[in-house]
């Protein structure tokens, strides 16, 4: 079986699950388990600039845009529209038109500040992935040429790419704090679009309140549109950021693992791992183990099968079964037994370093008078 790059992944519905979950940062060769540093702080969004007075409407429409990440697609541009004072008649419904005119006016400035917002946050998330990106770069870049089991400078790099993700998962908690201040003004556009349609049947109006209030009614439906327009380029950011975040974080298990051993798991030398590992037909197990001499090498065999298994079924469960032969006196039936268990939990270990969320391992302990060492046969359930 011919090996896959971990740089490649495994099903992301595998990982979810296990990549969200937080552990201690990579350390030292034998301590490289726990594939994630500590959990993501809570970044609360950047406080909006301070509008002016609400009563005091915009003098002109100056276009406030969305400043674009690097390399993404284009933004939305907002142009906030001109909210026109208007002449006080000095009749009391004159003076709810102002009302709601000072209302909508306030609305016309925090867009223009929430689009800023957006720009600065979509800049900073750019920023935090380019830099991740960089630091993977330069760990499988070592990782292809070969390098030593848990490379300090490597561990580094990794510690380095957790940190700016963990940015990107703060930037997305801010995304969604602005998401909320947005839904907030876009309900309050709506309300003050149905105080002005109920303000043209209160009586005591002159034809100059009707007129405008009928353009303060069009004015605030031009504002409801940019603002729903918001609402949706800041909605679009985070389902994009936080699938890009959850793929990484497993992407990030993978190089852990291959940091670990100093080499990508399903690199070229499989085909030197000789017989003591093998992978099985259908209906047979999907991996089997043979622990026949020490230090037994099976992690990247074992990764390549994974990827193909998870390929053809992304929900797959797996079953790890400890077999030992039956040869010999009781004590050594006994001590056979206790060792394959043993090595079970090692590949269960290496199965969870490799991504495999714990939820979806069983682990059997069975016996076999055909097997003449111990082994450990994986199953697709």
């Amino acid at each position: 079986m011919r090996g896959i790059p971990a740089t490649h992944g495994l099903k992301r519905g595998l990982f979810l699950a296990f990549a969200l979950t937080a552990g201690l940062g990579l350390a030292a060769c034998s301590d490289v388990d726990s594939l994630f540093g500590g959990d993501s702080g809570d970044m609360t969004a950047s406080d909006a600039p301070t509008a002016g007075d609400a009563g005091a409407p915009p003098t002109a429409a100056t276009p406030v845009a969305m400043a674009p990440s690097s390399g993404g697609a284009p933004v939305a541009t907002i142009t906030p529209v001109t909210i026109d004072a208007g002449a006080d008649t000095g009749t009391a419904v004159n003076k709810t038109i102002q009302s709601l005119r000072a209302q909508v006016a306030g609305l016309q400035q925090k867009l223009a500040a929430n689009s800023a917002r957006l720009g600065e946050l979509r800049n900073q998330g750019a920023g935090a992935a380019g830099a991740y990106q960089e630091a993977k770069a330069h760990i499988t870049t070592r990782l292809q040429v070969g390098t030593t089991c848990g490379n300090p400078e490597l561990v580094a790099e990794w510690n380095t790419a957790q940190g700016q993700l963990d940015a990107l998962s703060g930037n997305v908690n801010a995304l969604s704090a602005l998401g909320t201040d947005v839904t907030n003004d876009s309900s309050t556009a709506h309300y003050a679009l149905e105080q002005i349609g109920a303000t043209f049947n209160v009586s005591g109006a002159v034809d100059e309140d009707h007129r405008q209030l009928q353009l303060l009614e069009d004015q605030t439906s031009q504002t409801i549109v940019m603002v729903d327009r918001l609402l949706k380029e800041v909605s679009d950011g985070i389902q994009r950021q936080t699938a890009y975040v959850a793929t990484e974080r497993a992407n990030l298990s993978i190089l852990a693992a291959a940091i670990k051993s100093g080499d990508f798991y399903g690199g070229g030398v499989i085909g030197a791992l000789g017989g003591g590992v093998q992978t099985a037909s259908a209906g047979a197990p999907l991996v089997v183990v043979k622990f026949d001499h020490p230090d037994v090498d099976y992690q990247q065999i074992l990764y390549a099968a994974l990827n193909q298994a998870l390929q053809n079924r992304p929900g797959a469960n797996f079953q790890v079964v400890a077999v030992s032969p039956t040869r010999g006196s009781a004590a050594s039936v006994q001590i056979a037994q206790s060792t394959a268990r043993r090595h079970a939990q090692d590949v269960m270990r290496s199965m969870t370093d490799m991504g495999v969320p714990a939820t979806r391992l069983n682990v059997a302990s069975t016996t076999d008078p055909s097997a003449t060492v111990s082994e450990v046969r994986v199953f697709v359930r």
